[in-house]
């Protein structure tokens, strides 16, 4: 029979404490709506500034245009052939701009 020692188990708390992560990020997501001809829409970019530039899950950055109370428009800077409706969207923080 295997006996736990309680200065082992209290070792084991200590380092897993010491390990805890405590930084918090907060990142502004939304979702596709509607892609199609450059353009896609999104919902659930509340917070997004216009000529930020989004970041799509598959890679494309589009740059957010058209602020509607419900969706935002954005322009793809790239193909964007893999975006989907359904796909997720977060915002960067950056605005769009040339050196």
């Amino acid at each position: 029979m295997v006996t736990i020692r309680a200065d082992e188990i209290s070792n084991i708390i200590r380092e897993r404490i010491e390990q805890y992560n405590r930084e918090v990020k907060i990142v502004n997501t939304g979702t596709v709506l509607q892609v199609g001809d450059g353009i896609a829409r999104i919902h659930g970019l509340d917070e997004v500034m216009a000529g930020e530039l989004v970041e799509f899950e598959e890679g494309t950055i589009g740059i957010a245009l058209n602020l509607e109370s419900n969706n935002v428009g954005v322009v793809l800077m790239g193909d964007g052939l893999m975006i989907q409706e359904g796909s997720s969207v977060k915002a960067t923080g950056k605005i769009a701009q040339i050196p």
